[in-house]
């Protein structure tokens, strides 16, 4: 998104984490973001105000704007499309020439904006043409392996990791009519609301309001039925000769929790001699995950003999 000169515009319904890509993509690049709700601007808040020096008029920019020239970061205007027309009318010049009539942006910072659709029963405006020829757009859709490899290293609970693993469908739906429903914004608030009450059937009620009632009746059942702490732990303590899970929503919770406990050096030591033991299929899934919280499991034993075998489907 930061190699054209020319802003970018991300599309895409609520909660599938636009925002959060803006923070990662500058994060990566050790850049500040400069989070501007456009929703929330007024038509002439960009302009600034007047101030009379030597019998003219100057505009005194908004302090909200980069005045440092060797600054550099990006300038991200959220839920742009919330705006109305003349406040994204406001935009033309400063997307196109890069300047808000005496004041000018930094050479070293970007443009970014984002927002939802019109299909997304959110609040949106359609974009004027002559503002929507400046950017580059991007549909920006929710794929899986992605989140996955998001929710493994941001501690997402492992229960909520492995029940998405098995109904992948459910990671995100369509809003409709109800309040709550299902985004990877709100499974990153159930797995929040899981670790503050302790147990699911604590939250059974907040669980409800966050991801609707479908979602959360299977999400709650999934947790009753599946393979406990535990049971887990009777594994690690003999991952050479326990009985392993055969169901595959239980050797999804097993592979969630390994990820998720992969900082501590006894769990990636069974880790390793659990590998031989799975399918390669979920060994393939294992080691990914892993390999995302902990690195160093690729010089792990075990990891390095599944690697040597399965190779080519970790590539693949």
């Amino acid at each position: 998104m930061l190699e054209t000169r020319w802003p970018v515009f991300l599309w895409g319904p609520p909660g599938i984490g636009k925002s959060s890509i803006v923070q990662q993509v500058a994060a990566s690049h050790d850049l500040p973001v400069l989070d501007i709700r456009a929703a929330l601007l007024d038509p002439t808040d960009l302009r600034g105000i007047p101030a009379v020096v030597d019998g003219r008029a100057i505009w005194a920019p908004p302090s909200f704007l980069p005045s440092d020239p060797e600054s550099s970061g990006i300038l991200f205007f959220d839920e742009l499309s919330a705006a109305p027309p003349l406040v994204q009318a406001s935009l033309y010049q400063l997307t196109l020439d890069r300047r808000v009539g005496e004041y000018e942006l930094p050479v070293g910072w970007k443009i970014l904006a984002a927002g939802n659709r019109a299909v997304d029963a959110s609040i949106s405006f359609r974009m004027p043409a002559a503002l929507s020829n400046r950017f580059v757009h991007i549909d920006f859709e929710v794929d899986l392996d992605d989140w996955r490899a998001w929710a493994v290293t941001n501690a997402i609970h492992p229960l909520v990791v492995a029940f998405i693993g098995l109904r992948r469908e459910l990671l995100f739906q369509e809003p409709g009519s109800a309040l709550a429903f299902a985004t990877p914004r709100s499974w990153e608030m159930v797995s929040d609301v899981v670790k503050e009450f302790g147990s699911t059937s604590r939250a059974e009620d907040v669980l409800l309001g966050v991801i609707g009632e479908g979602p959360a009746l299977e999400f709650l059942a999934y947790v009753a039925e599946s393979l406990q702490e535990e049971d887990i732990k009777k594994i690690l303590a003999d991952p050479e000769g326990a009985p392993l899970p055969t169901k595959l929503g239980d050797l999804y919770a097993l592979v969630s929790y390994l990820a998720s406990r992969a900082g501590e050096a006894g769990v990636r030591r069974a880790t390793g001699d659990l590998l031989g033991r799975l399918d390669p299929e979920m060994g393939v899934l294992l080691v990914r995950d892993v390999l995302r919280v902990e690195p160093k499991f690729v010089a792990d034993p075990g990891c390095a003999a599944f690697l040597q075998a399965h190779g080519d489907l970790i590539l693949s």
